[in-house]
């Protein structure tokens, strides 16, 4: 039986931190209707303790759209926290509070932190967040070149404090899909948690071109929700792409076994809004959203074994993939 999966955007939050990423308040909220259309099921709307002018954006944001929970990062401080408060208060369901905090020994040293203080900082912001009637998500940064475990102590107390999602970041990319995958799976099987209550969830980025591999092998692993990008973009080189990893699973169900709600007819739509918005183009032979994705000069047929069928349905012209992006 297929596994229902937990769709993450952090578009507007990760991948606004992208060189060259700017969007005003109204383009924020036009991309984030278009990820309702798509079907994500929870929108990072952005960084409400980053200034006044994000907590404006996120606030908006939060009190205009219906259907897709509405999540905002904060690290473990109070003053962030109640940023994220403000920005999510009025949010049509409950919001939902991305906790995030150092695990890793790079990370602790940069901090000036040690472990037991670190451990402390988790249990102390998440218990404030979950007063606050906050759905708390806590990641441990750089995760993966953490100790596994000091990864289970302190995912074991962001359990017994209040998180009900658990996210596992390869924030520098660093990891293979074996030490991802390994990786989750051994905390899945040794956090303390009650079955059935908490997510794991899988958070990668692309340094070494591992971000969409890595991405499923955590699904592979046992995760319940993966957080991605629209085309990719964030900061360096960029996050998961959305697109790739939900048709890889929607091409490969006999593989994963595991399931959407993206409507796959508007990937395309949705990779295009935010290219003509941010300015960041794809390139042509991009996965799933290139220009050439369909494209040949001569040679073999090609025969794409219906794998793009419902994302083609969308587009009304019938050689879409001929088009050049600016067409």
């Amino acid at each position: 039986m297929a596994r229902r999966v937990t769709v993450f955007d952090t578009t507007l939050r990760d991948g606004e931190q992208s060189p060259g990423f700017g969007l005003t308040a109204e383009q924020k909220l036009e991309v984030v209707r278009q990820l309702a259309r798509l079907g994500v099921d929870v929108i990072e709307a952005g960084y409400p303790g980053g200034s006044p002018s994000h907590l404006a954006a996120v606030k908006r944001i939060a009190e205009t759209i219906e259907g897709p929970q509405i999540a905002a990062l904060a690290r473990a401080n109070r003053a962030e926290i109640d940023a994220v408060y403000a920005a999510l208060g009025g949010a049509k369901r409950q919001g939902r509070i991305h906790i995030v905090l150092g695990t890793s020994p790079i990370q602790m040293a940069q901090d000036q932190k040690r472990p037991h203080e670190v451990v402390t900082m988790a249990r102390e912001a998440i218990a404030y967040a979950r007063s606050l009637g906050l759905q708390v998500q806590f990641s441990a940064k750089d995760a993966t070149r953490s100790e596994p475990s000091f990864l289970t102590q302190i995912f074991t107390v962001a359990v017994r404090a209040g998180a009900t999602i658990l996210n596992v970041p390869d924030t520098l990319g660093y990891a293979t899909a074996k030490e991802y995958h390994d990786l989750m799976h051994h905390l899945i099987e040794h956090v303390d948690a009650p079955e059935g209550l908490v997510t794991f969830s899988a958070h990668c980025h692309n340094d070494l071109g591992q971000a969409v591999g890595n991405t499923l092998a955590g699904l592979e692993a046992g995760a319940l929700q993966f957080e991605s990008t629209i085309n990719g973009i964030g900061e360096r080189a960029g996050n998961a792409a959305l697109e790739e990893v939900v048709m890889a699973l929607e091409t490969r169900k006999d593989r994963w076994q595991i399931e959407t709600g993206i409507k796959t007819q508007e990937l395309y739509r949705t990779s295009r809004l935010v290219q003509s918005l941010t300015g960041l183009a794809v390139q042509p032979n991009k996965a799933v959203v290139g220009a050439n994705i369909l494209a040949r000069e001569s040679g073999i047929n090609l025969d794409h074994d219906e794998t793009y069928d419902d994302m083609l349905s969308a587009e009304p012209a019938p050689n879409w993939q001929m088009r050049a992006w600016g067409d």
